[in-house]
Protein backbone atom coordinates (compact mmCIF):
# COMPACT_ATOMS: atom_id res chain seq x y z
CA UNK A 1 0.00 0.00 0.00
CA UNK A 2 1.64 3.19 -0.87
CA UNK A 3 0.62 5.43 1.94
CA UNK A 4 2.26 8.67 0.37
CA UNK A 5 -0.52 8.05 -2.53
CA UNK A 6 -3.13 7.65 -0.21
CA UNK A 7 -2.62 10.79 1.88
CA UNK A 8 -2.34 12.75 -1.19
CA UNK A 9 -5.70 11.78 -2.82
CA UNK A 10 -7.36 12.12 0.72
CA UNK A 11 -5.54 16.15 0.63
CA UNK A 12 -7.27 16.61 -2.71
CA UNK A 13 -10.27 15.42 -1.57
CA UNK A 14 -10.08 17.31 2.10
CA UNK A 15 -9.34 20.41 0.35
CA UNK A 16 -12.15 20.10 -2.72
CA UNK A 17 -15.02 19.57 0.71
CA UNK A 18 -13.15 22.28 2.41
CA UNK A 19 -13.12 24.49 -0.37
CA UNK A 20 -16.78 24.24 -1.25
CA UNK A 21 -18.32 24.08 1.53
CA UNK A 22 -16.42 27.20 2.75
CA UNK A 23 -14.53 25.43 6.01
CA UNK A 24 -11.03 27.10 5.23
CA UNK A 25 -9.28 27.65 8.31
CA UNK A 26 -11.85 26.03 10.45
CA UNK A 27 -10.76 23.37 12.78
CA UNK A 28 -12.25 20.24 11.95
CA UNK A 29 -10.17 17.91 14.06
CA UNK A 30 -13.23 16.90 16.51
CA UNK A 31 -15.99 16.06 14.09
CA UNK A 32 -13.38 14.27 11.98
CA UNK A 33 -13.27 12.27 15.15
CA UNK A 34 -16.41 11.84 15.78
CA UNK A 35 -17.10 10.93 12.22
CA UNK A 36 -14.60 8.25 12.38
CA UNK A 37 -15.94 6.66 15.37
CA UNK A 38 -19.28 6.70 13.22
CA UNK A 39 -17.63 4.92 10.72
CA UNK A 40 -16.20 2.45 12.62
CA UNK A 41 -19.53 1.62 14.17
CA UNK A 42 -21.20 0.87 10.77
CA UNK A 43 -18.14 -1.12 9.80
CA UNK A 44 -19.17 -3.39 13.32
CA UNK A 45 -22.59 -3.27 12.24
CA UNK A 46 -21.89 -4.93 8.43
CA UNK A 47 -19.99 -7.34 10.22
CA UNK A 48 -22.41 -8.37 12.61
CA UNK A 49 -19.16 -10.11 14.67
CA UNK A 50 -20.75 -8.75 18.02
CA UNK A 51 -24.71 -9.82 17.08
CA UNK A 52 -24.56 -12.60 19.23
CA UNK A 53 -28.47 -13.00 19.11
CA UNK A 54 -28.85 -13.36 16.01
CA UNK A 55 -27.80 -15.48 12.74
CA UNK A 56 -28.12 -13.52 10.12
CA UNK A 57 -24.68 -13.51 8.30
CA UNK A 58 -22.18 -11.01 7.65
CA UNK A 59 -22.42 -8.34 4.47
CA UNK A 60 -20.65 -9.01 1.42
CA UNK A 61 -16.61 -8.39 1.56
CA UNK A 62 -17.44 -5.63 -1.14
CA UNK A 63 -19.86 -3.60 1.59
CA UNK A 64 -17.71 -4.27 4.71
CA UNK A 65 -14.74 -3.27 2.68
CA UNK A 66 -15.77 -0.11 1.64
CA UNK A 67 -17.11 0.73 5.06
CA UNK A 68 -13.83 -0.10 6.21
CA UNK A 69 -12.20 2.56 4.02
CA UNK A 70 -14.95 4.96 5.00
CA UNK A 71 -12.62 5.12 8.38
CA UNK A 72 -9.78 5.10 6.52
CA UNK A 73 -10.91 8.36 4.75
CA UNK A 74 -11.20 10.22 8.08
CA UNK A 75 -7.76 8.57 9.72
CA UNK A 76 -5.67 10.28 6.54
CA UNK A 77 -7.50 13.04 6.86
CA UNK A 78 -6.86 13.58 10.74
CA UNK A 79 -3.15 12.65 10.17
CA UNK A 80 -2.85 15.92 7.15
CA UNK A 81 -4.87 18.20 9.93
CA UNK A 82 -2.40 17.23 12.29
CA UNK A 83 0.77 17.55 9.63
CA UNK A 84 1.83 13.90 10.84
CA UNK A 85 1.03 12.44 6.89
CA UNK A 86 4.87 12.53 6.43
CA UNK A 87 5.86 11.11 9.67
CA UNK A 88 3.94 8.39 10.09
CA UNK A 89 4.80 4.36 8.44
CA UNK A 90 3.10 1.42 7.60
CA UNK A 91 3.90 -1.68 10.06
CA UNK A 92 3.91 -5.10 8.55
CA UNK A 93 1.47 -6.72 9.80
CA UNK A 94 1.58 -10.66 10.73
CA UNK A 95 -1.42 -11.07 13.01
CA UNK A 96 -4.37 -9.29 14.66
CA UNK A 97 -6.21 -10.03 17.82
CA UNK A 98 -10.12 -11.55 17.13
CA UNK A 99 -12.48 -9.49 15.37
CA UNK A 100 -14.41 -8.49 18.43
CA UNK A 101 -11.76 -7.55 20.11
CA UNK A 102 -9.60 -5.60 17.17
CA UNK A 103 -12.54 -3.41 17.06
CA UNK A 104 -12.31 -2.63 20.86
CA UNK A 105 -8.95 -1.48 20.45
CA UNK A 106 -9.35 0.67 17.34
CA UNK A 107 -12.31 2.02 19.56
CA UNK A 108 -9.83 2.44 22.43
CA UNK A 109 -6.89 3.74 19.98
CA UNK A 110 -8.88 6.81 18.57
CA UNK A 111 -9.61 7.90 22.29
CA UNK A 112 -6.56 7.95 22.97
CA UNK A 113 -5.36 9.66 20.09
CA UNK A 114 -8.39 12.50 20.70
CA UNK A 115 -7.06 12.90 24.36
CA UNK A 116 -3.08 13.11 23.01
CA UNK A 117 -3.74 14.35 19.35
CA UNK A 118 0.03 13.35 19.12
CA UNK A 119 2.07 11.52 16.33
CA UNK A 120 2.73 8.81 18.63
CA UNK A 121 -1.27 8.15 19.38
CA UNK A 122 -1.61 8.75 15.59
CA UNK A 123 0.34 6.05 14.85
CA UNK A 124 -0.62 3.55 17.16
CA UNK A 125 -4.43 5.12 15.62
CA UNK A 126 -3.04 4.02 12.22
CA UNK A 127 -1.68 0.33 13.29
CA UNK A 128 -4.31 -0.47 15.40
CA UNK A 129 -6.91 0.11 12.35
CA UNK A 130 -4.49 -1.58 9.50
CA UNK A 131 -4.74 -4.36 12.15
CA UNK A 132 -8.19 -4.70 11.87
CA UNK A 133 -7.93 -4.78 8.33
CA UNK A 134 -5.90 -7.96 8.96
CA UNK A 135 -8.62 -9.47 11.57
CA UNK A 136 -10.83 -8.53 8.58
CA UNK A 137 -8.76 -10.71 6.26
CA UNK A 138 -8.00 -7.47 3.99
CA UNK A 139 -4.53 -7.72 2.09
CA UNK A 140 -2.83 -4.00 2.14
CA UNK A 141 -3.13 -4.09 -2.18
CA UNK A 142 -7.03 -4.68 -1.47
CA UNK A 143 -7.41 -1.83 1.16
CA UNK A 144 -5.57 0.42 -1.01
CA UNK A 145 -8.01 -0.64 -4.37
CA UNK A 146 -11.20 -0.08 -2.20
CA UNK A 147 -10.07 3.27 -0.91
CA UNK A 148 -9.34 4.33 -4.40
CA UNK A 149 -12.71 3.62 -5.81
CA UNK A 150 -14.38 5.72 -2.52
CA UNK A 151 -12.26 8.50 -3.02
CA UNK A 152 -13.33 8.56 -6.69
CA UNK A 153 -17.24 7.89 -5.18
CA UNK A 154 -16.77 10.74 -2.21
CA UNK A 155 -15.30 13.13 -5.55
CA UNK A 156 -18.30 12.27 -7.53
CA UNK A 157 -20.56 13.09 -4.66
CA UNK A 158 -19.30 16.76 -4.30
CA UNK A 159 -19.72 17.10 -8.08
CA UNK A 160 -23.50 16.13 -7.73
CA UNK A 161 -23.93 18.69 -4.02
CA UNK A 162 -23.99 15.64 -2.43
Amino acid sequence: MNLERLFMMQKQLDERIETKRQLKGENLVSKKILALLVEIGELANETRCFKFWSSKPPAPKEKVIEEYVDGLHFILSLGIDLKFADRVHLIDVQESKPLVEQFLCVFQAVHQFERALSLESYQSLLDTYLQLAHALCFTLDEVEQAYIAKNEVNHERQNQNY
